[in-house]
């Protein structure tokens, strides 16, 4: 059975008597333990679709399940708890708090979930452990360099344990060798921990490490390579 699974979504935006039509009945099933990535020129809807995906967003049309799930009838307020609890997000942008620790970083959906500090700890210290940073966990963000601000980022999704990570461009800010560092470290979380990943990419590094590439053009899934 699919954990995540969009169904006939489409995502229609108006603005000053403009109609933007980003998604044109996009149907899309993830199974547990995929590493899996969305590709496509921009404008296509790969980011759209995650951001859909993650309840975000809502379709237009359409149905968005997600662990068993109607996401797409829940409240605003439902979405936020629900992504609180159940899905990992990782953006490009790190979105890391810069008064906090890495540690505390990594731990900060615990502490909004109210999981008592010990146990929230110890689970962002393994997950912090498990992306090579269990010894840079009390540095702060601005003592960290770009790519270990993205693994914390990377922590703080896996501590929560999520049913899916969703990561937008995960590695677009990155260099060459620790873009390649935090693909390696995924590809280990995926394939001893069995982690799901959907990705959305323009990387190519990333594309050679991904075991399905779904395309996307004008909002629409125009093929599928597995691997």
């Amino acid at each position: 059975m699919a954990i995540v699974e969009a169904k006939g979504v489409r995502k229609v935006y108006r603005g000053d008597g403009v109609e933007t039509e980003a998604l044109r009945g996009v149907s899309l099933a993830v199974e547990k333990g995929e590493f899996t990535a969305l590709v496509g020129p921009s404008g296509s809807g790969k980011s759209t679709l995650l951001h859909i995906l993650a309840g975000l967003d809502l379709p237009t049309e359409g149905e968005v399940y997600v662990g068993g799930v109607r996401l797409d009838r829940l409240g605003r307020s439902a979405r936020a708890r629900f992504r609180l609890e159940r899905i990992g997000l990782v953006f490009q942008a790190y979105n890391l708090l810069p008064v906090l620790t890495a540690l505390e970083n990594a731990a900060f959906v615990l502490e909004l979930r109210g999981v008592p500090k010990g146990e929230r700890e110890k689970r962002a210290l393994e997950a912090l452990a498990a992306l090579g940073l269990k010894d840079k966990a009390h540095r702060f963000p601005r003592q960290l360099s770009g790519g270990e601000q993205q693994r914390v980022a990377v922590a703080r999704a896996l501590a929560a344990e999520p049913v899916i990570v969703l990561a937008d461009e995960p590695t677009a800010n990155l260099d060459s060798r620790t873009g390649l560092a935090l693909i390696e470290r995924m590809k280990a979380l995926n394939e001893v921990q069995g982690v799901t990943f959907l990705f959305s990419t323009h990387d190519p590094r990333l594309l050679e490490h991904v075991r399905r590439v779904v395309r996307l053009e004008d909002g629409r899934i125009v093929g599928e390579e597995v691997r």
